[in-house]
């Protein structure tokens, strides 16, 4: 049975360039760092940055898949203005629950920044139930 996310590996192209978003833009705490990576954390998310030089221009796949992290509420829109101020580009509305703000990091990977949890999410659901809702109250599938 997983027990929970244990880490995250992004490729990128320029492990300066990452390393530095994800430290100054985002304010992730650096753990390690060598000539092909680094190790960076953010609460209990491991993040691991992977230089592969070969990676060329990367275009975001069209897909919805991305990473969000969790803001305060009352850090949102320094954080949303900072990402902004950054040259991170948008790459997606906010239509849920919750304020985010969707962004490219300097590789192409999607990623979010929101407030919210699991909890205001399936709350969000049950208020307005989408077609074909299906709640599991005890965890079983």
């Amino acid at each position: 049975m997983v027990l929970g996310l244990n880490h995250v590996t992004l490729s990128v192209s320029d492990l300066e360039r990452a390393f530095r978003f994800y430290r100054e833009v985002l304010g992730m705490r650096p753990v390690a760092r060598w000539y092909k990576g680094a190790y960076l954390t953010a609460g209990d998310l491991w993040l691991c940055l992977n230089l592969e030089t070969e990676l060329g221009e990367r275009v975001p796949n069209p897909a919805y898949d991305h990473m969000a992290f969790s803001v305060a509420a009352s850090d949102f829109e320094v954080m949303r203005r900072r990402l902004i101020d950054a040259g991170a580009g948008s790459w997606h509305e906010n239509r849920s629950e919750g304020d985010s703000h969707y962004f490219l990091d300097p590789d192409g990977h999607k990623v979010e920044i929101h407030v919210g949890n699991l909890e205001s999410r399936v709350a969000s659901l049950k208020a307005k139930p989408p077609r074909e809702l299906i709640l599991f109250d005890d965890g079983e599938g």
